[in-house]
């Protein structure tokens, strides 16, 4: 889509999550993609006229890309089509309906969900964007913290439990109470978490697919993810007397973490 411009948008049903801009297709047609940028968990398109559209894939959506030689026939949960000038479709499918697609304006950064949300994990000094403060001032667990999109953006349920595992804290213990020392092993954790996982293409457990429409590979490097009552990498107890990785759900989230070794 960069330096592309938008033929036309085929949108396919009013809504997805939420109803569909209005005059969205009028508005978007025309238009050269002038910039793509991520901001947690939203893909985001700057436009030549200075104003552009998100998406956020919620649950189950993905992107496909439709070249000029493929059957060109839509399948039932391809929701959004872009229609580019050369006839390439950049396809929005979405079997549940959790995303969301939504107008954004020159200023997007300072409008909602974006004025309020964390720093970027990955970015430069993130650890000096003021994470560990604002994580001393959370009285939930540091597993539901790291999911709250205004403390950190875009780490999500999988690659939390990972990175708490990888940093030896317990997902259970008050983000209050999380030393210095710990949040440090949790920012590098956090990022050696994300880097892996985005060098194999993300985790497909269900529905994530690559554009591409490849899965991802980082469920096969899971250390607890989705993996009660098994060891978790060098393990050296009695599973039979520990129980092994240990589920539990939080704010609604399946949990997994090894008790012996995340304190």
């Amino acid at each position: 889509m960069l330096g592309r411009r938008i033929k036309d948008v085929i949108l396919r049903r009013p809504d997805l999550r939420s109803a569909f801009p209005k005059n969205f297709r009028q508005e978007i047609s025309g238009q050269k993609v002038m910039k793509l940028e991520r901001r947690g968990k939203y893909i985001l398109a700057v436009l030549e006229n200075g104003e552009g559209f998100g998406l956020h894939l919620g649950m189950s959506g993905r992107i496909k890309i439709q070249e000029l030689s493929r059957d060109q026939d839509f399948g039932l949960h391809d929701h959004v089509i872009f229609v580019m000038e050369d006839g390439v479709k950049i396809i929005f499918n979405d079997p549940r309906r959790f995303g969301q697609l939504f107008k954004i304006g020159p200023h997007w950064d300072s409008e909602k969900p974006f004025a309020k949300m964390g720093p970027e994990p990955l970015g430069k000094n993130f650890l000096k964007t003021g994470f560990g403060v604002k994580l001393k001032n959370k009285k939930a667990p540091i597993k539901t913290a790291l999911l709250d999109q205004n403390i950190v953006a875009g780490v999500g349920n999988i690659y939390a439990c990972e990175a708490l595992f990888d940093a030896g804290i317990s997902p259970l213990k008050k983000a209050g109470a999380v030393s210095s020392t710990q949040t440090e092993k949790l920012v590098r954790a956090i990022q050696s978490v994300l880097n892996k996982a985005i060098k194999v293409g993300g985790s497909t457990l269900r529905d994530h697919r690559k554009t591409n429409g490849e899965m991802g590979y980082f469920q096969h490097y899971f250390s607890v993810y989705d993996r009660e009552g098994k060891a978790c990498p060098g393990c050296d107890c009695n599973i039979a007397k520990t129980g092994g990785i240990r589920r539990v759900v939080q704010a609604g989230r399946s949990t997994f973490y090894c008790p012996r070794k995340q304190k």
